[in-house]
């Protein structure tokens, strides 16, 4: 496959673009500008006009235009991805970007015309954290290293496999996104989502740990192993610092104070980071650790329906 520049940094800039949309997302939550804008697809009865960004309306309507600017980025990279690339499978992804995208986007106009019903709300969170792992995925697909680099390969002979246990690992991730967007909506108490961070805690450290001490010599693997690591580290403080601010100092502020919204931004910023950096070790894993081709044949043996 040759490598295209052009497409690789188009891929990129989407990838940043969505990271962006959803720190604008995170603070429309944060400072209870969920309703500032009250219809929805027009903005005060308008598909054009520009309303003054005050207020709350500041952060929605701008969430709003960031939201717009993601999509129409994304149709550009499905048709360009289409048009250039030979691999099908990676077409599918470039389509299957669009339709989340899209389904974001109602979703989003939903929680406008419903007044924020905490189950379509997370799941507008939900789907934002997927679509953004897509993206990065997509960047990564289309990079120069993927493509013409040769991948070195481990087996992995142990058990439970890592490529299992970075499977786990993104399971209790997006339990854990939902159950934080369920709180932060107010449709759930606080303590499933901190019960949920120890589990998250202990999944994470056994996978990064496993792959760095076994598979220290994959680059691909190491790599993002160890920035998973760090990353989950500084989510577990930012999670308790958002803890404090919004559960314990800003229990009886009529409005979002300063260091509540400042955490609790950082922490879903943080939280897209590491779910995304999960989904690429994932990949690597896949591509660089396969597992023991005796391993598979015993496991088909023991399962006749997959035989």
């Amino acid at each position: 496959m040759p490598y295209n520049r052009g497409l690789h940094r188009f891929a990129t800039f989407v990838a940043c673009a969505t990271f962006f949309l959803i720190v604008a997302g995170a603070l429309v939550t944060s400072n209870d500008a969920g309703l500032s804008v009250p219809d929805w697809p027009t903005t005060f009865g308008s598909f054009y006009k520009m309303p003054a960004m005050v207020g709350g309306v500041k952060y929605e309507h701008g969430h709003r235009m960031v939201a717009e600017f993601t999509g129409l980025m994304t149709v550009i990279l499905a048709v360009w991805t289409w048009r250039v690339e030979k691999r099908r499978w990676l077409r599918m992804l470039g389509w299957a970007a669009l339709a989340t995208v899209i389904t974001q986007g109602i979703l989003g106009g939903m929680t406008v015309l419903f007044y924020l019903p905490a189950p379509i709300s997370s799941a507008h969170a939900a789907v934002a954290q997927t679509f953004f792992c897509i993206a990065v995925a997509i960047a990564l697909f289309t990079g120069r290293r993927w493509i013409q680099e040769q991948p070195r390969t481990e087996l992995d002979q142990r058990r439970p496999a890592l490529f299992t246990l970075t499977l786990l690992s993104i399971f209790v991730l997006y339990v854990q996104l939902v159950l934080g967007a369920m709180f932060r909506h107010h449709g759930l108490s606080w303590w499933p989502h901190v019960i949920n961070a120890g589990v998250v805690a202990i999944v994470l450290s056994w996978t990064a740990i496993r792959a760095i001490s076994v598979h220290s010599q994959v680059d691909a693997v190491r790599r993002p192993a160890v920035l998973m690591l760090g990353l989950m580290v500084a989510q577990l403080c930012l999670g308790f610092l958002a803890f404090i601010t919004r559960v314990m100092w800003g229990r009886n502020a009529s409005q979002p104070e300063l260091p509540m919204i400042i955490s609790t931004v950082v922490h879903v910023a943080v939280g897209a980071l590491l779910l995304a950096t999960t989904v690429i070790l994932a990949i690597q894993v896949w591509r660089h650790v396969p597992v023991a081709f005796e391993e598979r044949v015993r496991g088909r043996k023991q399962d006749p329906v997959a035989a």
